[in-house]
């Protein structure tokens, strides 16, 4: 997978679906000098979504599709491949790509999880954290496949649980590990 020898960048699509602040933090990544990526298209599947401002301010390319069936995920692979994009990361999509998706990109899509998986997949991870009385929580990077969450781990930061936590002061902690962890994943990766 090694690609960016030289000054050949990988070309990298982030998906969104929210505020965007993973891709905010994966745009920043991508601006350093030894950076392996360079961010060519931004796509969402929620035309709301704030993280589409980001495209904006950066002068990214930006599109949004429901994602809602077949077609509409043809119309992706179409723009991504017209695009050239080499490796797609997830950074918050709620949406889950369909195996076809994931075959046309087998082992160029990656995502990043806030739970130490393979705990907690799915939604509500910090929530079931705190619930289950957990030590530590955090977060993974790792490869899409066609099981949710279920993909080679790439890496994972632990996140220590205080007795206090909430779900939402546990999320905070986490977020602030997931902007440091996902681009230390794509530099691994990148690097193979």
């Amino acid at each position: 997978m090694a690609q960016s020898i030289g000054s050949n960048k990988v070309k990298t699509a982030v998906f969104i679906s929210g505020k965007g602040s993973n891709l905010k933090s994966l745009i920043k990544f991508s601006k350093v000098k030894n950076s392996p990526i360079i961010i060519s298209m931004i796509i969402s599947n929620n035309a709301k979504s704030k993280g589409l401002n980001y495209g904006k301010m950066y002068k990214i390319k930006k599109k949004v599709f429901d994602f809602k069936n077949t077609l509409s995920e043809n119309k992706v692979i179409n723009e991504l491949e017209k695009n050239k994009i080499n490796l797609i990361c997830l950074a918050g999509f709620m949406k889950i790509l369909s195996k076809n998706f994931i075959k046309n990109f087998n082992g160029k899509i990656i995502n990043i999880h806030p739970s130490l998986l393979p705990k907690y997949k799915g939604l509500n991870t910090h929530e079931k954290a705190i619930k289950n009385k957990d030590k530590y929580s955090g977060c993974t990077v790792h490869f899409v496949s066609s099981r949710l969450d279920s993909g080679k781990i790439i890496n994972q930061k632990k996140v220590r649980i205080i007795k206090s936590e909430t779900p939402k002061t546990l999320a905070k902690k986490i977020l602030i590990q997931e902007h440091k962890l996902y681009p230390k994943a794509i530099t691994k990766i990148l690097s193979l």
